[in-house]
């Protein structure tokens, strides 16, 4: 089995598919650490959260999955700094970034820096846990997916604007994983996620499916390690 994760407003949005019989099965986590209660436990974790933080100054796997992006490298914000883990408002974590690396941090980094902590906390725990659960970016994921094209449209749409992008990603994930898709959508409690953290949860899980097949694309080619032995790295 392997999984695909993305956070949402209930906790983690989980994807597993059984390997041999193609079945996904979706649920929400409301705390990453029960991904060890799965049974069996997923051969490989795709999940789109930073893994390893730098003390000071830019991951080399952000700075290259923008690269790849053009149109979308906006969607790759800067992971933070570990210092700022410990803040309790964004504008103390403005004032750790500042103080030690000259930056503040974006609303959308501290948005989620919660479940950064999260995932940071458990895989420190058992720096061994990242050989099966490994960071990833949706838009990075499409790309790979799209033939190493970036997709067109931006994943949310503005008021008033056709879901062009919604329509774009489903392009990708409904001929694979067809039934699978539209179940997961009856199944899963609406309140607890975001149409787009569903298409994001099923790039992870392509993402997953090739790491499992040694297949997948990994950036940078030589990873950068934190402070705590952890990888740097996106993979797609």
């Amino acid at each position: 089995m392997v999984s695909g994760v993305d956070g949402c407003a209930g906790g983690w949005l989980c994807l597993n598919r059984e390997m041999t019989t193609g079945r996904v099965d979706a649920i929400i986590l409301p705390h990453f650490s029960q991904i060890l209660a799965l049974n069996p436990r997923p051969k490989v974790v795709a999940v789109d959260i930073p893994i390893g933080l730098p003390d000071t100054g830019s991951r080399e796997c952000d700075l290259g999955a923008r690269r790849f992006l053009g149109p979308r490298r906006s969607s790759v914000f800067p992971a933070p700094i570990r210092p700022t883990l410990v803040a309790t408002s964004y504008l103390q974590a403005c004032g750790i970034g500042k103080a030690a690396d000259g930056r503040a941090l974006s609303k959308q980094t501290y948005a989620i820096l919660p479940k950064i902590r999260e995932v940071d906390e458990f895989l420190r725990e058992d720096v061994g846990r990242q050989e099966w659960i490994r960071e990833v970016h949706p838009e990075v994921c499409f790309w790979a997916w799209n033939g190493s094209n970036p997709m067109g449209y931006p994943k949310k749409k503005r008021p008033g604007e056709p879901p062009l992008g919604k329509a774009e990603r489903e392009a990708l994930v409904v001929p694979r994983y067809g039934d699978w898709y539209t179940g997961a959508e009856s199944d899963l409690p609406r309140e607890a996620y975001a149409y787009d953290d569903l298409l994001d949860a099923f790039a992870a899980l392509w993402s997953a499916e090739r790491i499992l097949l040694r297949k997948a694309v990994v950036i940078p080619d030589k990873p950068q390690f934190d402070f705590y032995g952890l990888r740097m790295e996106i993979t797609a």
